[in-house]
């Protein structure tokens, strides 16, 4: 048996989603309704297109998106002298090989030489013969000119290779292999004949087999200009937070911010008020003691510092007691305490604990070390004598006491785990030399977090043997810290005794994007919500490590999956293995795949052969609480997931379409949303084949249209590399349901949402709802969109509350 590629059964529907093509009339013409609604481009407006003067109207915005410059990954313009310089023969004449790299073309080289040879031309100047400093400067104006109409003449000279005027079905053909090769679409550019042909057949009105300028800026102008949910460029689009400067909008502003994140402040008010009391108690007990005399404030802040120390490193056990906030997420506490943010604030609480140790060891170390020791006899005698058996003490002896040595490793043990577990360092963002390597990763950050079990035990023997307390019950670091120590070990062991599940591997599936699919058993008392995680665990290639993954089945499947992305040096060996284990996997199926319906896990004779593949041994632990779990509270979703961090929005879009099943034959006793939009955004064309088959079930299964689902690539920006890409997309959604991007039916656009448009119009759909927007990816992508639901949320009743995945 083979892996299979697979792709998940998913229903969704919605508004630009295209159904199934054996559907009735009926479905047909309810489909072009809402298409229409949506600003999609229908088969008959663009066959009526040339005989009107309605897509005219729409000029000005469709033709200025026909731009040949801008869209760079440095968002700098070229130095074009420079770069003149330095790739012209001789210094003095540039040829069409090079002119991309001199324009900001570098990475679409065969669409530069074709604009070149159409500037050529333009200019008279044959391409062969290369050109000067003085026609490069002519060439680079006319690309930058902000006249649309000299744009369009300059596309479309630039299709014509032979100058008559007039564009053949080849020359078409080649324009697009160009245009698809320039923007990375593999798929476009295998069907560049059809899509040509496409074109063709709508725009050759006079059926002479080649198409006129005034053909081509007819549809040209409707297709560019119903493009919605991109950011163009232009700074009309920007934020409505600008140019808000009067005292009575920065107080609003400050009140919706307020009441947007009330959870998080009052949390992180209380623990600041009680750091602030257990350093200010210290402080005043400290300054009626003899000890005072000798060390004065020193003392005193050293033992404030001590204290905010215990009660810290009793706190941050709690947020990380996961199978604790899991269940905590299900009671009421939840209304009042931001459960979601469970592992920003452990970051902040250890924030919280690095400012104690360092003013804690400063003030001794800096202060009162060298106090004890150069305090006349008499003096110490007198003061503190009795807690160092009268026998004063050197600098040295202080350092080597129990107290020092203890409080010296642990501030090394913590330096050293701190640093493992900043960000850069965790995800590998630093290089350092080959032998240091093991000091960088995942593996390192955890296996470097067990050495706090030692600075646990080195803070409990500290605070017994510290200076300035005597009797056993006023050293209260046990006291503080035995509770949590205690909850957190009980949890640790509870989950390797009782809730590792070992799991069967059912399928596994590989995808393009180096993407593993996993398809596993699903056990009995393995009760979980969409939008909630597990940990994995491969024995063969490690019998510790446990990595988080999200669930991609819903809990009506008689099956668990997860999508897991390589990488890391665990992930891509997991996929390695998966690969050995069946090795009749041919290289070329990579990448295609296969629908199996969700009853192929739960009809155990049609599973019997999968069972025949030795898949890696696989362990399962969960399921944990995320935030994404909460989507039924609200009546709108909008889910957005970045890339691979679509995974959790999967789980949830199949709970969805599972309910209209259900509700569809009996009535459904559950609450869930009546409107969910999902935007998936994702870097390359081949990320859309992971979870293809939600696109293709969309349509087909989400009869009660709850789900709409939009795809956005990235990597490609509108402009003139798009123009005949953007025109065979829109015809060939019309006219056969399928976008050219994905081969799904759902319309990819290009280019990032702009989120400003995208709350916008949800806002204007569901007035006076609370909105839950549920958002898994890049934390730094992430600032538009919050910025946007907070000013949105201002201004009426209508309430983004925004939630983003942590792992």
């Amino acid at each position: 048996m083979e892996i299979e590629k697979i792709s998940d059964h998913i229903p969704i529907g919605k508004n630009n989603q295209i159904p199934p093509m054996n559907c009735n009339s009926s479905s047909k013409q309810s489909f072009n309704s809402t298409s229409k609604s949506n600003g999609e481009l229908q088969e008959d407006d663009i066959e009526a297109a040339p005989r009107t003067g309605k897509l005219h109207l729409w000029a000005a915005k469709g033709l200025r998106n026909l731009r040949f410059l801008g869209g760079s990954k440095t968002g700098k313009e070229p130095n074009v002298d420079e770069l003149f310089n330095q790739h012209a023969v001789d210094g003095r004449l540039l040829f069409k090989d090079k002119f991309g790299a001199c324009i900001g073309m570098a990475d679409s080289k065969d669409f530069a030489e074709g604009l070149f040879e159409a500037l050529a031309r333009h200019h008279n100047i044959r391409p062969e013969d290369g050109i000067n400093k003085e026609e490069l400067d002519k060439f680079w104006v006319d690309l930058k000119s902000d006249d649309p109409d000299k744009h369009l003449h300059l596309f479309f000279d630039m299709c014509d290779k032979n100058g008559d005027g007039r564009l053949s079905q080849e020359e078409v053909k080649e324009v697009l292999v160009m245009s698809a090769k320039a923007n990375k679409l593999p798929k476009v550019e295998q069907n560049a004949g059809k899509y040509a042909a496409l074109i063709m057949e709508h725009l050759d009105s006079d059926q002479n087999g080649t198409i006129e300028m005034r053909e081509l800026e007819s549809l040209l102008r409707g297709i560019m200009s119903v493009k919605q949910g991109t950011i163009k460029g232009e700074i009309s689009e920007r934020g409505p937070s600008e140019n808000r400067s009067s005292l009575r909008k920065i107080l609003k502003k400050t009140t919706d911010k307020i009441q947007d994140n009330w959870k998080k402040i009052w949390i992180l008010t209380l623990w600041l008020c009680i750091n602030v009391g257990l350093f200010t108690w210290k402080v005043e007990q400290y300054k009626r003691r003899g000890a005072f005399e000798v060390m004065g404030y020193c003392v005193c802040f050293a033992k404030g510092a001590g204290e905010t120390l215990k009660f810290n490193m009793a706190l941050i056990l709690l947020p990380v007691c996961r199978r604790t906030m899991t269940r905590l997420r299900e009671t009421f506490l939840s209304y009042f305490i931001p459960f979601d943010d469970n592992l920003e604030f452990h970051k902040i609480v250890a924030g919280g604990i690095a400012v104690g140790a360092f003013l804690h060891i400063v003030f001794h170390a800096g202060c009162n070390f060298v106090k004890i020791t150069t305090c006349p006899e008499d003096k110490f005698m007198r003061f503190l004598g009795d807690y160092f058996d009268f026998n004063q003490p050197s600098y040295l002896d202080l350092v080597r006491s129990t107290a020092g040595v203890t409080g010296i490793v642990m501030i090394v043990l913590m330096t050293f785990v701190f640093t493992l577990a900043i960000q850069s360092v965790r995800k590998k963002e630093i290089k350092l030399p080959p032998a240091l390597d093991l000091l960088v990763g995942f593996n390192a950050f955890w296996y470097a977090h067990h050495l706090l079990i030692l600075v646990y035990i080195l803070l409990i023997i500290h605070g017994y043997f510290i200076f300035l307390t005597k009797e056993w019950y006023k050293k209260s670091t046990w006291m503080y810290i035995a509770i949590p120590v205690l909850g957190y070990a009980c949890e640790r062991i509870y989950t390797i005794y009782e809730h590792n599940h070992e799991v069967n591997v059912q399928q596994a599936a590989i995808y393009t994007g180096d993407v593993l699919g996993l398809y596993m058993s699903k056990p009995k008392e393995f009760n979980y919500k969409s939008g909630m995680y597990l940990f994995v665990k491969c024995t063969e290639i490690s019998k510790f490590e446990w990595h988080p993954f999200s669930i991609t089945s819903a809990p009506g499947d008689n099956y668990l999956s997860v999508h897991i992305q390589g990488v890391g040096d665990w992930t891509k060996e997991l996929k390695k293995r998966c690969l050995k284990a069946d090795e009749s996997i041919k290289p070329i199926r990579k990448g295609t795949l296969l629908r199996l319906e969700t009853k192929a896990y739960s009809d155990i004779e049609q599973s019997q052969s999968l069972s025949q593949v030795k898949y890696p041994k696989i362990m399962i632990k969960g399921p944990y609480g995320a935030p994404a779990q909460d989507y039924k509270k609200f009546d709108v979703l909008l889910l957005v997931g970045l890339g691979i961090g679509a995974t959790p929005f999967i789980s949830i879009v199949k709970d969805i379409l599972n309910n209209q099943k259900v509700s569809a034959n009996q009535s459904a006793s559950r609450r869930y949303p009546q409107r969910a939009y999902f935007y998936w955004v994702a870097k390359e064309q081949k990320n859309f084949e992971w979870f293809r088959g939600v696109m293709d079930d969309i349509s087909e299964f989400d009869t009660n249209f709850v789900i709409d689902m939009h795809v956005h690539l990235t990597s490609i920006q509108e402009g003139a590399k798009t123009v005949l890409i953007n025109m065979a997309q829109s015809l060939n959604q019309a006219k056969n349901g399928l976008d050219i991007v994905t081969e799904s039916r759902i319309m990819t656009h290009f280019g990032r949402p702009n989120w400003l448009s995208v709350l916008t119009d949800i806002k204007s759909k569901h007035k006076s709802s609370e909105i839950g927007v549920f958002y898994c990816g890049n934390p730094t992508a992430a600032r538009d969109l919050i910025t946007n639901c907070e000013e949105l949320s201002s201004d009426s009743g209508t309430r983004f509350e925004f939630h983003k995945e942590n792992f």
